[in-house]
C-alpha cells in the first residue's frame, strides 16, 4: 500500500496543515491554543452543517466535565484569529440554541497537486438541527476524520511534552496552579514578594494556565485557620492546591551564584509532589531580572502543556506588562498587599509611589484608578484611569481589558464599549472574577438588574469568599423586591466573616425598607470611627431624617458626614454630601438654600458626580444661568456618555422646561431617559419629573403612574426624599381625576411620613392646606 499523501485544508485566504497543527494565511502562521485548533479542525470537518454545542464539547473534553464557557472562549479565539466578530461571522456562524457552523467551502488539496477536491457544499439557505441517528452517524464520521488527522501531531506532541518532562502531558486546560512565595536567599528585601507578584502578571496572560485567585488564597488560609497575610511556603501552597482541586504548585526562587543571579521555576504536582515542569536561567544583574523571570515563565507555560503558539501570542516582555524598575514594582505589591487587608488609603498611598518611580507604569494607574473610584473620589480616578489607557499598549492582554474597561465605564461612561470589553474579557478568560463583578455593576447602572444578578452569581461561583461580591448581591436583590433574599446574602456574608462598606450600605436600606429602626441605628454605630464608611452612612442617615421631613436633623448629619470626609481628605466626596443635600431642598421648596448649597458645593469640589447632583438641584431651584452652564459643560466633556446624555442631561433640560411652564417640552425631553431611570442615581428622578409635567397639562391619570413608579419601587428609591414626596404628588394627580377618596388617602399616607418633620417646611405647609380643602 503506498505512502498517503500529506494534505492540507483552504478556504478563503486560510490554508490548514493538520499534521503541523498550523493555521496560515499566505506566508504568516497565525497561533492557536491547542483546544482552539482542535475546534477548528471540527468544524471545518463538518463544513457548511450545524455543529451542536453538546457533542463539540465531548469531542473536545471526552473524559472532563467543563462548563460551556469553555467551548465559547476558544470560538472567541478562532473568530479572533480569522478576523471576524460574533457579529460579522464570515465563517463561524452562531445558530442560537444549538451550536455552530463553518459557513465557508473549505477544500482538501493534497501536498503534490495544485487543486484539491472540495467538500461536498450544503445550502447556507437552511439551518441543520442535528437531532436524529443518522445526523448523528454523520457527525462521528466526521468526528473520526478529523481524530484521524490530527492522530500524528498528537503523538508529537506527547512525546515532546514527556521528554521535557516525565508528567507534563497531563496537564489540562481547565486545571489551576497556586503560587508560592520565592525562596529568596540574596538577602536583598527587594525581591521579596515583588518576583511573586511579576510570576503572577506573566502567568496571568496564559489562557491555558488558571492561576488560584489572591483572594481564593486568602479565602482558604482563613479555612486553614491560617493569617491571610502569611507566608505562602511551598507547604502551604501544596495545602492550597489541594484544598482547591488544583493541579499544581509553582515554586520560584532566586539566588546569588558567584555574583550573578540565578532565576528559577519548578512545578510540582499536588497531589503527588513530583516535579511536573522546572525552568531556570542565569542573570549577570539586577536590571535582567524581570526579562529573565518572563523567559523561565514561558518556558515553564510550554512545559505545561501550552503550545508555543499560545506561548508566543500570548506574551508580553514582563518589563513592559508591569514595570522595568524593581522599586517602583516593590511599591506596586505593597499596594496590592493593602488592598487586601481591606486598607484602600494605604494601597493608594503605594500606587502613588509607584508611578512615582516609574511615570509608565501603566498597572500601577489602572490599580489608583480603581482605588479612588472606590474612595468616592472619581477626579482622582478618572485622571489615573485616563493615564492607563494612554499606556494600554504596555500591558498583557489581561489588563488591557481592564484598563479599557474601566476606562469607557467611568471616564468616557461608554456603557455599550464596557459591556462589550468585559464579555471579550470573559471570552478569553471565563474563570476571572472581575469581568463577571464589573459586567453585574454596568447592568446595575442600567438598570437591568436581571442581567446584573445573572453576573453577579457567576462572580461568586468564581470567589464564593468575595465581600463586594455579596455585597453587590444584595444591592441587586434590593431593586427587584426580593427582600428576603437580599438578607440571606448578608447573612451568608456574615456566616463567611466577610465586611465592607458595600454590604453595610445595602443592609442599612434594607432596614429602611423593612422599617427597623434598630437594624439603620446598628449600621450607623458600626460604622463610627472607620474613614471609609463613616461618612457614607451618615448621609444615609441625612437621607433618611429628609425622606420624613426632619431637614434640620438631614442638614447636621450632612455636616457631619462632610467633616468626616474632609479629615480623609476626600474634598470631592464631602462636596458630594452637600449638592445631594441641595437636591432635596429644591424639591422641598427651599430653592434659595439648595443655591447656596450648591455654591459651597462647587467651591469645594467641582467634580463629575458633584455636578450632577448641583446641576439638578440648580435646575429645579430658579438658576437657569447657573444649570445651563453645568449642563454645557458635561455636555461637552461628556459626548459619549450613555448617563450623562440618557439620564442626567435630560432630566436637567426637562427641570428648566418645567421651570418655564413647558411641560410637554419636558415630557418630550425625558423620553431618553426612560430605558435607564431605574438605574443611575437609583431615585427614578426623570419619572418623578415627568409625573410632575403631567401635573401641569392636567392629566391625572398619567401623573399617577408615574409616582406610582417610585412608590412600588421601594427597593431602587429607598430612603431618598423622593419616595415621600411622591405620595403628595400622587394625591395631586388623584385629586386633578375626581377620586377625592383615593387623593385623602394619598395626603394621609404622606402626612403619616412626615408627621413628626419640621413644621415650617414650605412642602408640607402646602399639603396641609390642599388636604384641608378637600375635607
Amino acid at each position: 500500500m503506498g505512502k498517503e499523501l500529506k494534505h492540507f485544508y483552504e478556504f478563503g485566504p486560510f490554508r490548514i496543515d493538520p499534521e503541523e497543527r498550523q493555521l496560515m494565511r499566505g506566508s504568516e502562521t497565525i497561533p492557536l491554543t491547542p483546544k482552539a485548533f482542535d475546534t477548528l479542525l471540527i468544524l471545518i470537518s463538518r463544513s457548511e452543517r450545524v455543529v451542536l454545542k453538546d457533542d463539540l464539547m465531548k469531542a473536545l473534553w471526552p473524559d472532563s466535565y467543563v462548563e460551556e464557557s469553555n467551548l465559547t472562549q476558544n470560538i472567541f479565539v478562532l473568530r479572533k484569529a480569522l478576523g471576524e466578530t460574533a457579529q460579522d461571522a464570515r465563517y463561524i456562524a452562531t445558530v442560537p440554541g444549538r451550536g455552530y457552523r463553518f459557513t465557508e467551502k473549505v477544500r482538501t488539496v493534497p501536498e503534490s497537486e495544485e487543486q484539491g477536491l472540495v467538500i461536498e457544499s450544503r445550502s447556507l439557505t437552511h439551518v441543520v438541527i442535528e437531532e436524529q441517528d443518522t445526523g448523528l452517524r454523520w457527525w462521528w464520521i466526521g468526528l473520526a476524520a478529523a481524530v484521524v488527522l490530527c492522530t500524528g501531531i498528537g503523538l508529537g506532541l506527547y512525546w515532546r511534552a514527556h521528554t521535557q518532562s516525565g508528567r507534563a502531558a497531563q496537564f489540562a486546560e481547565k486545571d489551576s496552579v497556586v503560587i508560592a512565595d520565592f525562596a529568596n536567599t540574596t538577602g536583598e528585601g527587594v525581591f521579596d514578594d515583588t518576583l511573586k507578584q511579576a510570576l503572577a502578571i506573566q502567568l496571568e496572560q496564559s489562557p491555558f494556565l488558571r492561576v488560584l485567585p489572591d483572594s481564593k488564597v486568602r479565602s482558604t488560609l482563613k479555612l486553614m485557620n491560617h493569617p491571610v497575610t502569611e507566608h505562602v511556603t511551598e507547604d502551604v501552597a501544596r495545602e492550597i492546591c489541594l484544598r482547591n482541586n488544583g493541579k499544581a504548585m509553582l515554586q520560584g526562587s532566586i539566588g546569588d551564584v558567584g555574583g550573578h543571579y540565578l532565576v528559577g521555576l519548578r512545578a510540582v504536582e499536588c497531589q503527588s509532589g513530583e516535579t511536573l515542569a522546572s525552568a531556570s536561567q542565569e542573570v549577570r544583574g539586577r536590571d535582567g531580572i524581570l526579562t529573565a523571570l518572563g523567559t523561565v515563565g514561558n518556558q515553564l507555560r510550554n512545559r505545561l502543556g501550552e503550545s508555543l503558539a499560545s506561548v508566543e501570542k500570548f506574551n508580553k516582555p514582563l518589563e513592559q506588562a508591569t514595570t522595568s524598575s524593581l522599586d517602583a514594582l516593590k511599591a506596586y505589591t505593597l499596594g496590592q498587599q493593602a488592598l487586601a487587608r481591606g486598607d484602600e488609603r494605604a494601597g493608594a498611598e503605594a500606587f502613588t509611589r509607584a508611578v512615582s518611580l516609574d511615570p509608565e507604569f501603566a498597572r500601577a494607574y489602572a490599580a489608583l484608578g480603581s482605588v479612588y473610584h472606590n474612595l468616592r473620589q472619581p477626579s482622582r480616578s478618572i485622571e489615573n484611569y485616563k493615564k492607563a489607557y494612554g499606556l494600554r499598549e504596555r500591558v498583557s492582554d489581561r489588563e488591557r481589558f481592564y484598563i479599557e474597561a474601566n476606562y469607557y465605564s467611568h471616564v468616557t461612561g461608554q456603557a455599550d464599549k464596557s459591556i462589550e470589553t468585559y464579555k471579550e474579557w470573559i471570552e478569553y478568560y471565563p474563570q476571572d472574577l472581575v469581568p463577571h463583578f464589573n459586567l453585574a455593576s454596568r447592568y446595575g447602572a442600567l438598570g437591568q438588574y436581571e442581567k446584573a444578578l445573572a453576573e453577579n452569581q457567576l462572580a461568586l461561583k468564581i470567589a464564593p469568599d468575595d465581600a463586594g461580591g455579596y455585597g453587590t448581591l444584595m444591592g441587586l436583590y434590593l431593586p427587584l423586591e426580593r427582600w428576603q433574599e437580599a438578607k440571606r446574602a448578608f447573612e451568608q456574608a456574615e456566616a463567611r466573616k466577610l465586611d465592607n462598606f458595600v454590604l453595610r450600605e445595602n443592609r442599612y436600606d434594607l432596614a429602611f425598607i423593612e422599617n427597623d429602626t434598630a437594624g439603620m441605628r446598628e449600621q450607623v454605630t458600626q460604622a463610627m470611627g472607620r474613614a471609609d464608611e463613616e461618612d457614607l452612612m451618615l448621609s444615609a442617615q441625612s437621607d433618611t431624617e429628609a425622606y420624613y421631613g426632619r431637614l434640620s436633623r438631614a442638614h447636621d448629619l450632612t455636616e457631619r458626614a462632610m467633616q468626616t470626609a474632609l479629615r480623609n481628605d476626600a474634598k470631592e466626596t464631602a462636596a458630594f454630601w452637600e449638592a445631594e443635600s441641595a437636591v432635596r431642598d429644591a424639591e422641598a421648596g427651599e430653592p434659595a438654600l439648595a443655591r447656596r448649597e450648591v455654591d459651597a458645593a462647587m467651591a469645594l469640589g467641582p467634580g463629575y458626580t458633584v455636578r450632577l447632583a448641583s446641576g439638578l438641584a440648580l435646575s429645579r431651584s430658579g438658576d437657569d444661568a447657573g444649570a445651563q452652564k453645568i449642563i454645557d459643560g458635561l455636555d461637552k466633556e461628556y459626548p459619549q456618555s450613555t448617563l450623562v446624555q440618557g439620564y442626567y442631561l435630560p432630566s436637567m433640560r426637562a427641570a428648566l422646561q418645567i421651570a418655564h411652564n413647558d411641560p410637554a417640552a419636558a415630557i418630550h425631553t425625558l423620553e431618553p431617559a426612560e430605558p435607564y431611570e431605574l438605574g443611575a442615581n437609583r431615585t427614578l428622578y426623570p419619572a418623578y419629573l415627568r409625573g410632575i409635567a403631567y401635573l401641569m397639562t392636567k392629566d391625572g391619570e398619567a401623573a399617577s403612574t408615574e409616582f406610582l413608579k417610585l412608590i412600588h419601587h421601594r427597593g431602587v428609591v429607598s430612603n431618598f426624599i423622593f419616595g415621600s414626596l411622591a405620595h403628595l404628588e400622587l394625591a395631586r394627580a388623584r385629586a386633578l381625576t375626581g377620586d377625592k377618596d383615593a387623593a385623602r388617602k394619598s395626603y394621609q399616607d404622606f402626612l403619616e411620613l412626615w408627621k413628626d418633620a419640621d413644621p415650617d417646611v414650605p412642602v408640607l405647609r402646602q399639603a396641609k392646606a390642599e388636604y384641608a380643602k378637600l375635607q
